[in-house]
């Protein structure tokens, strides 16, 4: 069975790249264009007993942004724990505190390399 991932993030062209580049590796991917529909399927993925391994978001979105998302995540018993990697042209250090301070695993800036997003995931997905 797939390892699964949520990937949130406004850009379609991204998603698809991660989509693609994460498949490739044996990894099934769910894809939400913000922190609104990003929660709808994590509602959805715990309905329906799916194992999530792991959720990258973006920061700047239109709908939820990505901090506010990763704290409604946080709030969540079952969800507490899943590593979250941020992956966003952000790059301020305000913001990074933040998101550390909410317990994001990692901060990748974009435009990223294939195989840095790929070791990432490997390394918190096993």
């Amino acid at each position: 069975m797939n390892k699964t991932i949520l990937l949130v993030d406004d850009s379609p062209t991204l998603r698809l790249s991660v989509r693609f580049l994460l498949h490739d590796d044996g990894f099934r991917v769910i894809e939400a264009r913000d922190g609104i529909e990003g929660l709808r399927k994590l509602n959805d993925i715990m309905r329906d007993n799916i194992k999530i391994q792991m959720i990258i978001t973006d920061i700047n979105m239109p709908g939820m942004d990505g901090l506010t998302f990763i704290k409604k995540v946080k709030q969540i018993d079952e969800l507490k724990f899943i590593p979250i990697i941020v992956l966003s042209t952000e790059f301020g250090d305000d913001k990074k505190m933040e998101a550390k301070g909410l317990g994001v695993a990692g901060w990748l800036r974009k435009p990223f390399r294939d195989e840095t997003i790929k070791k990432i995931v490997k390394k918190f997905v096993r």
